[in-house]
């Protein structure tokens, strides 16, 4: 068996989009994961079906494996020719330890390579408002380790020579050490009144950001009950925080949210619930499929133009249409003389990107209004073709019937229970990690109860919201508590009744 490979590459510091082009494609290729704690869960997700994860987590006061024991794990296998990525919180060479696993790789003959990931150094500061340095304040910084090995006989750190510098000075994993630390520079030489901050769980919802000086960060702390993972900063930089800071002011800042929209949907919401500092788990409940009996499509495409109205009730519903419709080899010269109907002006958008005139779209998003609009415009003996989902309501072609229309109820396709991984989301409700659950249609409510096996004791203390009132129905059919429902039923709807609400 040939040898293997092996990428030691950093995560950052804890926000997933901070990992790096080269390092997401490493987890994609790879064959092994070994990641430790804090590696975001998030990245998990970039892996390929197949792959071996391998937890190798520690703490300060806890380690799943020594660092000997992870390191024969990567020893181990790239003797069994495996492509293998070690996936490290941070930077793999900035206090990671990556140095040492790249030693045992090379004693090994195991071929290796070091991907850099942004270093918690800098970027949780930054994420704190605080930039590490600063025109008018400091030229320099230094990052110094809280948390030397305790085998040691003496320490390393050269605290005469820290005391009197005018940087800012960084230290790692020191929260067990803070006040040593406090004492010690104060012993060297620094004010007392020196600012410092300490930040627990940088660039993630769970940020908490402290400041103080050195003659009481120590006990702020303790009053606070901020515990590791942190940075401790040391310096004026500090002061400019209340101006600077930016993270922590994003409307849904902290709030950790889960998107059940199908996968391919999923990206629009998550995208615009991130951009306000919120972060999405896609957890998608339903995934999208052909109809059951898709011959009915077929003959309603081979009759167009029996149609005097087509009605479109999601972009769905659009976007599943016309793939049928190119696979029957027609095209929009088909629907020539047909007047097209969308529910919302999502649908309308999908339809004008076909190039498309739609003729009406009620003014609230549902079919109730669809039949109220078209009452006065349809003729008796007119034939109107539904292209909606299977599922779908009878409201819409039972009250066409009712003003005399011919009406073809087509199921274009049909949704199916999603791909989620299950065990993750009820293990992230379980941890009670879960402020949100976003719900954008009555098939996301359904299958979603699913995922969770009907047990929805693990939704207590989160908050249900829906983007309109038939999906709110049917989620308090379901048993949940609607928390707030977008005034718009729209995406936008939805992320501002987040906002408003969360």
């Amino acid at each position: 068996m040939g040898k293997g490979y092996v990428y030691l590459v950093g995560a950052g510091p804890g926000d997933p989009k901070l990992i790096t082009l080269k390092g997401s494609e490493c987890i994609a290729k790879a064959e092994v994961l070994v990641y430790d704690r804090l590696a975001s869960r998030r990245l998990l997700s970039l892996a390929g079906l197949d792959c071996e994860l391998i937890y190798v987590g520690k703490s300060p006061d806890r380690h799943t494996l020594r660092q000997e024991e992870i390191n024969q794990v990567l020893v181990q296998k790239g003797r069994e020719g495996k492509v293998v990525t070690r996936l490290k919180g941070g930077d793999p060479f900035v206090f990671g330890r990556g140095g040492e696993e790249a030693e045992a790789l090379t004693e090994a003959g195991i071929p290796f390579e070091v991907v850099p990931g942004v270093t918690s150094a800098i970027s949780v500061p930054a994420y704190a408002g605080i930039p590490v340095t600063h025109r008018d304040l400091t030229s320099s910084f230094t990052v110094i380790t809280g948390h030397e090995d305790p085998a040691k006989n003496a320490t390393a750190i050269e605290w005469q020579y820290l005391g009197p510098t005018h940087g800012t000075l960084i230290f790692l994993m020191g929260m067990e050490n803070l006040e040593t630390i406090a004492s010690k520079l104060v012993e060297n030489g620094k004010k007392p009144e020196t600012p410092v901050a300490v930040v627990q769980w940088g660039t993630r919802p769970e940020q908490r950001t402290l400041v103080g000086t050195l003659n009481n960060i120590a006990q702020l702390v303790k009053k606070q009950g901020l515990t590791n993972p942190a940075i401790i900063i040391v310096g004026e930089v500090v002061s400019l925080r209340e101006k600077l800071q930016w993270f922590e002011n994003k409307p849904l800042f902290g709030k950790r949210i889960i998107v059940t929209r199908a996968r391919h949907q999923a990206s629009a919401l998550s995208q615009a619930l991130e951009e306000l500092g919120g972060e999405a788990w896609e957890f998608p409940a339903i995934e999208l499929a052909p109809p059951s009996e898709p011959e009915h499509l077929t003959k309603a495409l081979k009759n167009l133009r029996h149609f005097q109205w087509l009605v479109f009730t999601s972009v769905n519903g659009v976007e599943a249409f016309f793939k049928e419709l190119t696979k029957q080899n027609q095209d929009i010269r088909d629907l020539k003389g047909i007047e097209i109907v969308a529910i919302g002006p999502a649908t309308q958008e999908a339809l004008e990107k076909k190039n498309l005139r739609v003729a009406y779209v009620p003014e609230e998003y549902r079919a109730e209004k669809i039949i109220e609009g078209l009452a006065s415009r349809i003729l008796p003996g007119q034939s109107v073709l539904l292209a909606r989902a299977e599922e779908a309501r009878d409201i819409l072609p039972e009250s066409l019937k009712a003003l005399g229309a011919d009406v073809w109820d087509i199921p274009v396709y049909k949704t199916v229970l999603g791909g989620a991984n299950r065990e993750e989301l009820k293990s992230l409700l379980a941890e009670k990690a879960v402020q949100a659950v976003t719900f954008t249609s009555s098939s996301t409510v359904r299958n979603f109860i699913q995922l969770l096996e009907g047990d929805l004791s693990l939704l207590d203390g989160v908050k249900v919201f829906s983007i309109g009132p038939i999906t709110s129905a049917t989620a308090r059919e379901q048993g949940l508590k609607v928390y707030k429902e977008a005034v718009k039923y729209t995406i936008a709807g939805l992320v501002q009744a987040l906002v408003e609400g969360v």
